[in-house]
């Protein structure tokens, strides 16, 4: 069966209501190998037209490419339908990958300016820096965002990858609406590190993205093309391990009736209602799949999970250790 409405999450205390899951659209510009503009069309709107309300980019993505994508997919459509969660501040170069992050006012209205005119809108839901700049207070960062949202230019601040003194420094400047973090099975670091509990405390949401550990749970994903090189849990003995990890997962999947992707994201949503998973697609099938999570998982289902794939169990770290440095949520 395919959800043509999907469940329906309110971010945090101040944040937007959203679709759970919400789509992450970043595989749709090449991000995980070759891509197809009209298939990225068609990926979308198979998207909205389930019902689905929540679409998250950055304007980084092939340099500006991705956000260009949705534009064109929501030229037929009514803008207040969707809500948009726009990630900006890499450092893009020719030839590079994004080397640090810009998080100062001015970069804050200048990158913003540029998003509205490639997504063919007068606002943006919710806007976050995609990581935190060393350089910048946050308050700063905040400070700049918060003007824009008295304007009307954006809706919602979004924080991203950052840690539990940020995220208190910055909801003392300004209403946050949700923390965009990894979390899935393999990726647990949230549950032990207090980001979970005080975004509870203060009301901000949670949009979980890698929800599928960049494919290694439920199919082929990113371990099939270049950018899995990148990743140290695909990598010689790690991945052979993981993938075992993974393996557990099928014969609870299978008792569901669900595939173990479906598993994973229904996992996800389980651990509070706050959390909306954001699952990246880039084929029309694959939306129909994430859009079938809806997955009823008890305390017994739960606590098997739990033991199948204890949290810590993953091999490698999630991202290469230069772009582990940039995360303010692991130190």
């Amino acid at each position: 069966m395919t959800h043509a409405n999907p469940p329906i999450r309110s971010l945090g205390r101040t944040g937007p209501a959203v679709t759970t899951p919400g789509l992450g659209a970043m595989g749709l510009s090449g991000a995980y190998g070759p891509s197809d503009d009209d298939e990225g069309i068609r990926v979308l709107h198979a998207y909205l037209d389930a019902g689905g309300t929540l679409l998250d980019t950055g304007d980084f993505y092939a340099a500006g490419h991705n956000e260009m994508l949705i534009a064109r997919a929501l030229r037929e459509r009514s803008r207040d339908d969707v809500v948009l969660s726009v990630k900006f501040g890499a450092n893009l170069a020719p030839g590079a990958p994004p080397v640090g992050f810009d998080g100062s006012p001015r970069n804050v209205r200048r990158s913003l300016v540029y998003s509205l005119q490639r997504l063919g809108t007068d606002h943006v839901d919710i806007y976050r820096p995609a990581r935190l700049d060393p350089d910048v207070p946050i308050e700063e960062t905040v400070g700049a965002m918060a003007e824009l949202v008295d304007q009307g230019y954006i809706r919602h601040i979004g924080l991203s990858e950052v840690g539990v003194g940020t995220l208190r420094r910055a909801a003392a400047v300004a209403p946050v609406s949700d923390l965009q973090i990894e979390y899935s099975l393999l990726s647990r670091g949230i549950e032990g590190n207090g980001i979970l509990d005080t975004c509870r405390e203060l009301g901000i949401g949670i949009t979980a993205y890698g929800v599928l550990a960049k494919g290694l749970i439920g199919g082929t994903g990113a371990s099939a093309d270049h950018a899995a090189a990148m990743f140290p849990r695909f990598q010689g003995e790690n991945r052979r391990r993981n993938a075992e990890l993974v393996e557990r997962l099928q014969e609870l999947a299978r008792a569901k009736g669900a595939t173990s992707a479906q598993l994973a994201i229904a996992w996800v949503a389980a651990q509070d209602e706050g959390i909306v998973p954001v699952v990246g697609a880039r084929r029309p099938e694959q939306v129909a799949s994430m859009l079938d999570s809806a997955i009823s998982l008890d305390e017994a289902d739960l606590a098997l999970i739990d033991e199948l794939l204890p949290a810590g169990a993953a091999h490698g770290e999630r991202y290469p250790s230069a772009f582990m440095a940039d995360l303010d949520s692991e130190r």
